[in-house]
């Protein structure tokens, strides 16, 4: 099956981490304003999803959301969570352990594109 959204070796890590500190969590693909375009990680029921969010996939059993509008532009690509040193966005829980979560992406193959479910 071909994944939207999968993780680094490094992001899993990093995930499993911010679980013990602040419990189930859940991720959402920023769409510009204050924070960039980023992924962002939040406490599970302390960020609110709508009708205006797809569920892409999980990332270390975490859930993975964008908007729909921004979907539209990225729907040809999956995306690779990653982690670097250095400050992301001010919102984001990674913040404080002087790590970014990083958004990469590869355009899906032909044969990958008749796979998706989305």
């Amino acid at each position: 099956m071909v994944q939207r959204v999968v993780a680094t070796e490094s992001t899993l890590q990093l995930i499993e981490k911010l679980k013990t500190i602040h419990g189930p969590l859940m991720f959402h693909q920023s769409g510009g304003c204050c924070d960039g375009s980023s992924p962002m990680c939040y406490p599970r029921d302390e960020f609110r999803t709508g009708e205006s969010d797809i569920l892409l996939g999980k990332i270390g059993d975490t859930p993975f959301y964008m908007s729909k509008d921004q979907y539209e532009y990225w729907k040809h690509t999956q995306l690779i969570i990653d982690v670097v040193d250095g400050r992301g966005g001010m919102f984001s829980l990674e913040g404080p352990e002087g790590k970014r979560f990083l958004t990469r992406s590869r355009i899906f193959t032909t044969k990958e594109r008749e796979k998706l479910e989305l």
